[in-house]
């Protein structure tokens, strides 16, 4: 567009004050491209009021307020309607964008709801479908609740995978900032579906047991791009079969989950992406993954066991806020427990509740649930009674629970909370806290 202003093919004061973005192809098409989103808010906040996009990256750029869009298919229609005298012919209707014309009123998640599935044309996993397991769906509301990490152990069949899979259905959709942040991290891994071009509802990413460090974290040998824990920025990152996971990528989370960041630096430069998550672990007690009955006894020699599940380390472990056993149920246990069995939909609300009650409490601080208080404000401000802190000191002082554990467990118990209304947590929500990351049922 410089080249055809500057040889006087067209005027240049219309080319000098929109934003073109595109990659122009050998036959005059404007094809589309990854990124379009953050390029365009970068453009809006140098100053740009009018941005010109490939057309199927119009409703992309829609999304960013207070910018006239301008959609090319192709040069040569470009050309002709900068050419035109009219002002008006240059812009083309574009789909409005959700964002646009919500009030500040709209940007949590009291004005925000996720898509109906009918709307969507899928088929939404619902807790509902998950029988025998009261505990672990109590453990998972706990987590919704306050964003927490959270760990399985148990024998397949036992509904590990269903659990991890209906943990998004229990979160508050994405509000107005969040949205827009997590839209734009998929844009630049170009895994953005082109018929949403807003994501709403918190994401949920399964990588598969063999994939590398670069998959997770980002990386390529061109441009950077993000990896498997920024694709779950403000959603879940669900690793099944945990300990079949190389060493090395179990270890590359540590950084991300304490920091809400992660860095990826190659020669060309670094390039820091977001990756706050919620992390949740699967795996089987042993590798043959048998259950240990008097039909089918386990073969696996107790120092197997230990070895097989000493791939997670020590320190990833004291990362997970809940941790929780699953066993096998009987025929009874799933038929009791089917009367007391709750959709999605209805813990849904309570996890809604609660966050609006950790929102209050965090009215004027950046941070939005109690799994990101820093340890530092969580001992000054947040910090229970002395007898409510008594059982976690002892366990403190036995070298039961770390100086990281502590921070857990307060953070699960303001979750606990939270769920019953109350102001402050009790010996009662400290004491199943710790239960809670112990994998202890207290």
């Amino acid at each position: 567009m410089a080249l055809l202003a500057a040889a006087g093919l067209l005027p240049a004061a219309k080319v000098a004050a929109p934003f073109f973005l595109g990659e122009l192809g050998l036959d005059g098409s404007v094809r589309p491209l990854r990124g379009v989103l953050p390029a365009v808010l970068a453009a809006v906040a140098a100053g740009a009021r009018t941005v010109v996009v490939p057309a199927r990256n119009a409703a992309e750029a829609a999304l960013v307020p207070d910018v006239t869009v301008v959609p090319a298919t192709t040069l040569a229609e470009l050309v002709s309607r900068l050419r035109d005298d009219d002002p008006a012919a240059l812009v083309v209707p574009v789909p409005p964008s959700p964002l646009q014309g919500a009030g500040e009123g709209d940007a949590g998640p009291e004005g925000a709801r996720p898509r109906a599935p009918a709307e969507t044309g899928e088929v939404l996993p619902d807790l509902g479908d998950v029988a025998g397991q009261p505990f672990a769906r109590r453990a998972l509301e706990i987590c919704a609740a306050g964003g927490h990490n959270f760990w399985m152990l148990g024998p397949p069949g036992t509904g590990k995978t269903m659990l991890a899979e209906r943990l998004p259905t229990l979160l508050p959709p994405l509000d107005r900032e969040q949205a827009l942040e997590v839209t734009a991290i998929h844009s630049v891994a170009g895994t953005l579906p082109p018929e949403r071009p807003l994501l709403t509802c918190p994401p949920f990413v399964a990588p598969h047991h063999t994939a590398t460090v670069a998959a997770l974290i980002g990386g390529g040998s061109g441009a950077i791009r993000p990896g498997a824990v920024s694709l779950a920025h403000r959603g879940v990152l669900f690793l099944d079969e945990a300990p079949e996971y190389p060493a090395t990528v179990l270890d590359a989370l540590r950084q991300p989950l304490e920091s809400g960041r992660v860095t990826v630096s190659r020669a060309s430069g670094a390039v820091t992406f977001p990756a706050r998550f919620m992390l949740v672990l699967a795996a089987n007690r042993c590798p043959c993954a048998q259950s240990s009955g008097p039909e089918q006894p386990c073969r696996c020699t107790p120092t197997a066991r230990r070895r097989y599940l000493a791939r997670l380390s020590g320190p990833l472990l004291d990362r997970v806020d809940v941790k929780v056993t699953l066993y096998r149920s009987t025929r009874r246990e799933l038929l009791a427990d089917r009367r007391f069995i709750e959709p999605s939909r209805v813990v849904a609300e309570r996890v809604l509740a609660a966050r609006r009650r950790a929102a209050a409490r965090f009215a004027g601080k950046p941070w939005r649930c109690n799994a990101e208080i820093p340890a530092r404000v969580l001992h000054t401000d947040y910090r229970p009674e002395p007898a409510a802190m008594s059982p976690l000191l002892r366990c403190l002082d036995s070298g039961e629970l770390s100086a990281r554990g502590l921070d857990r467990v307060l953070r699960v118990s303001w979750s606990l909370t939270d769920l019953k209304g109350e102001k402050a947590p009790g010996v009662t929500e400290t004491n199943a806290a710790l239960g809670l990351w112990l994998g202890e049922e207290r």
